[in-house]
């Protein structure tokens, strides 16, 4: 069946790009819109002025759902993705542009209630049991649908836009969690991708921004946080200064003007007064853990708990 607007689609390749409009897109750009969307590719491309082009939107995850608007004859569709909140530009979910062969139309064999979830930062998903890996770059956080039990260490999964059912090691995937996540267990996934590149929109183990890194860290456990950075304050609950834990939240704004900048508690907040956060940071390029500097500590202008 072809997407068809006013339709739900899902998302058929391991990360697929949010962007602004199809004419945004730059040369540096094409890895990321090919039907297999190599990822990695693009981001090691990419100098570091390309890593803050504010072309892309954000990133979006293998099975994730979006609701089609628009399919246009050259190969773009305009979507709302409807797992990333974003209630200040659609209440639906987070508006942008996909290349339409990214995406397939949803198969009900994919869907469930007791779907498993990706574990491993970065895994591949095979034709057969150690057999050639098909789809690779599938991210933490991606969830699938069982296709059967597992079967000497790999389990087979249906997987969007395939006929046949795919594999993985085992041992990388988990049940999806009944229940919301400790902020220490969110946090110990965001610390697994420390050293990862800064990416403007970016949403995965390949390239991440920083409410790109919150939103991941808590999605990995079925908490769906908002997409942005300022939304994502609306949607948790503020702590008095000093009560702040680690996996709770540090928000950042300039004076007289909206949140830019999240951070995730690493640390109690010292008897000196220093305070430690896990951040993806726009300056140096990379998630990174350290303590305060001078000028966050003067933009800092809340601690909040998911």
């Amino acid at each position: 069946m072809e997407l068809q607007p006013g339709r739900e689609a899902v998302v058929r390749v391991a990360v697929a790009t949010l962007w602004t409009s199809p004419e945004a897109v730059r040369p540096v750009d094409r890895p990321a819109l090919t039907t297999g969307a190599d990822i990695p590719a693009w981001v090691s491309g990419l100098n570091t002025d390309q890593q803050v082009g504010e072309c892309v939107l954000s990133q979006l995850l293998l099975g994730e759902r979006v609701l089609v608007s628009e399919v246009r004859p050259d190969g773009w569709a305009r979507v709302v993705a409807v797992e990333q909140p974003a209630a200040k530009l659609d209440p639906r979910g987070y508006p942008g542009w996909l290349p339409a062969d990214q995406l397939t139309t949803v198969d009900p064999a994919t869907r469930t209630d007791h779907p498993l979830v990706v574990d491993a930062t970065v895994t591949g998903l095979h034709a057969e049991p150690s057999g050639p890996v098909v789809l690779p770059g599938v991210v933490v956080g991606t969830r699938l649908a069982p296709a059967g039990p597992a079967r000497d260490g790999w389990r087979p999964v249906h997987v969007p836009g395939r006929a046949a059912p795919l594999w993985l090691l085992d041992n990388h995937l988990t049940p999806a969690p009944a229940a919301s996540p400790a902020a220490e267990q969110a946090l110990a996934v965001a610390q697994r991708l420390l050293d990862v590149v800064y990416i403007w929109g970016g949403l995965s183990a390949h390239g991440i921004d920083c409410s790109g890194l919150v939103h991941l860290a808590w999605r990995r456990f079925g908490v769906l946080l908002p997409r942005d950075a300022d939304d994502q304050a609306v949607a948790t609950t503020p702590l008095t200064l000093g009560a702040e834990r680690p996996g709770d939240l540090y928000f950042f704004a300039r004076p007289g003007r909206k949140i830019h900048h999240i951070g995730i508690v690493t640390a109690t907040p010292g008897d000196d007064g220093e305070r430690r956060m896990l951040h993806a940071c726009y300056r140096r390029r990379r998630v990174i853990e350290e303590p305060l500097p001078a000028d966050r500590t003067a933009t800092l202008v809340g601690a909040h708990r998911v």
